[in-house]
């Protein structure tokens, strides 16, 4: 019996769907598009400016120090003239539970919220950001915890050891299939109750137009929810468009052939394999003190059992994923069709320059456990069925340039900046930038190193991507380095515009919190960053 449960695909639509009252009769007679918004700032039509971004940061409680305080303290200091604040999902560990956002959103990102008031005073659905704060959902907002595991979570450490999840950050109950999420950042319409209030809403709410449509008008200080779990805005000449790559990661079932039940077999060792080694690191841990001081070594130690217990129950979701016979095979086809309609929208509009995709799981990453997992290949395949169609239908207008000037992505716990070369795709020569190392545990880059290869026709390897930079966790023993970061990204003028991506890095080493920024990377240049200490 697994810890947590994630809903399927076809329950996530459904129920994102309910809670924005998606296409509703008086949303319909409004003309009003529900996937874009509008950031009424007085500075969206300015061609140079700076904005930021996190990931997988929701990190809360920890009985020592905490990583994503230390780096919202820093986005506080080195973010004050960003115009707007990405997430790239993952915004609360472990189980996207509402009990958790007070510690893991609330408390560390305050200065992002307006008003005065005393983080006990905000509650989590009612939020207002001074500054905007755009978020995609990962993996860890949708996930669910049956509440007998969260009352058992609640009880003695032996009893959470029972249950191979020793450090638990859960509260008594799950997300509610992304219900804690939608309550805190999207416009959750199902509570306005009656139709008049309703239609009083999105009169007040969805005056904005964009290329001819109304949309949501986001005003900080005011009103700053999101239209949907997917959405697009555009803000200095540049198209932000948000994906919710939770619907679309699924791999397809395995066939029913001599291969699949092969295949089938193959994945039953890895996952008896990765049972193995959790029971391993099980041990180990209770041969560790769990009432160690502070700045004790064994600590850290016990901190990287903990990651790799996390690691080792990603793979085996992902095999789990693999081995499902009935709803693995579900795609998120609107959404998919929605991304290939809005791409080819923004490159058949003048004032649209550039465009940048942001979503959780990476198509393209070395760190440690990603790359070979199946959730990134189905992520890639699809999104480059997109971009292929778009190139096709954009031929004309783009000459020879890519179809997306810039990727963001989370999921992998590290910064990464990669660039991918000719795929065959037109995912190709494109800047892809991980930035999900802003809170939880840090991983590890790969032992293969930094190039990406995939089979071509003939069944040979060839370098698809190459990574520049990569930073998380490092170093073995007392030189042991986790350098946690998020971004500081200037946008330039020009069509297309250059982006300037400096890296700001908060790291723990040698017991001790440093602070430092890496040199901008032009992603024109694609230049190899060094670091500057602070």
């Amino acid at each position: 019996m697994r810890f947590v449960s994630e809903p399927s695909v076809e329950t996530k639509i459904h129920r994102m769907r309910e809670r924005v009252c998606w296409q509703h009769p008086e949303i319909l007679a409004r003309g009003i598009d529900q996937t874009r918004l509008a950031i009424d700032d007085r500075g969206s039509a300015e061609t140079e400016f700076t904005f930021s971004a996190i990931g997988d940061s929701g990190s809360g409680h920890k009985r020592r120090h905490n990583p994503q305080r230390r780096v919202a303290e820093q986005l506080a200091r080195k973010s004050s003239s960003s115009r707007f604040v990405l997430h790239t999902g993952d915004v609360i560990y472990l189980v996207g539970s509402s009990e958790q956002y007070l510690e893991n959103f609330i408390k560390p990102y305050q200065f992002l919220l307006a008003g005065d008031r005393t983080p006990e005073q905000i509650p989590y659905d009612s939020m207002v950001f001074g500054r905007p704060f755009l978020p995609v959902l990962g993996n860890h907002d949708y996930y669910d915890l049956p509440f007998l595991y969260g009352a058992i979570a609640q009880a003695t450490w032996p009893l959470r050891w029972l249950l191979r999840f020793p450090k638990l950050d859960v509260g008594w109950h799950g997300s509610r299939q992304g219900d804690a999420y939608a309550r805190a950042f999207l416009d959750y319409l199902k509570s306005c109750g009656s139709p008049a209030q309703l239609s009083k809403h999105l009169d007040r709410h969805y005056t904005a137009k964009t290329f001819g449509q109304r949309c949501l008008r986001y005003q900080p200080g005011e009103f700053t929810r999101i239209p949907n779990r997917y959405y697009s805005f555009h803000y200095g000449g540049i198209d932000f468009i948000a994906l919710d790559s939770s619907t679309f990661n699924n791999p397809p079932s395995l066939p029913n052939s001599p291969e699949g039940d092969s295949q089938r077999r193959d994945l039953e060792r890895q996952r008896q394999i990765i049972q193995h080694q959790q029971q391993k690191l099980f041990e180990a841990i209770t041969q560790l003190d769990r009432t160690l001081p502070e700045d004790n070594g064994d600590i850290d130690d016990m901190d990287d059992i903990y990651t790799q217990l996390e690691q080792l129950e990603e793979q085996e979701l992902d095999i789990e994923k693999q081995l499902s016979r009935t709803s693995s095979a579900t795609v998120d086809i609107d959404q998919l069709e929605w991304l290939e309609q809005t791409l080819i929208q923004s490159w058949q509009q003048p004032g649209s320059r550039s465009r940048v995709l942001f979503f959780h799981h990476p198509p393209y990453v070395t760190e440690a456990t990603k790359w070979h997992q199946a959730q990134t290949t189905v992520v890639r395949q699809r999104l480059r069925t997109v971009l292929d169609a778009v190139a096709r239908a954009t031929a004309a207008i783009r000459r020879e340039r890519p179809v997306i000037d810039l990727v963001l992505n989370g999921h992998a716990h590290c910064f990464e900046y990669l660039r991918t070369s000719d795929t065959g795709h037109a995912d190709s020569h494109i800047p892809w930038v991980v930035c999900g190392g802003s809170g939880f545990s840090l991983r590890r880059q790969r032992h293969e190193g930094s190039v990406l290869t995939e089979p071509d026709l003939k069944g040979n390897n060839r370098e698809i991507a190459r990574s520049y930079q990569f930073l998380g966790r490092s170093g073995r023993g007392s030189d042991k380095r986790k350098a946690y970061s998020f971004l500081n990204i200037a946008v330039k003028s020009g069509e297309p515009p250059s982006f300037e991506i400096r890296p700001q890095v908060v790291e723990r080493y040698h017991h001790q919190w440093h602070h430092y920024e890496l040199d901008p990377i032009d992603t024109k240049q694609h230049t190899s960053p060094s670091q500057i200490a602070e």
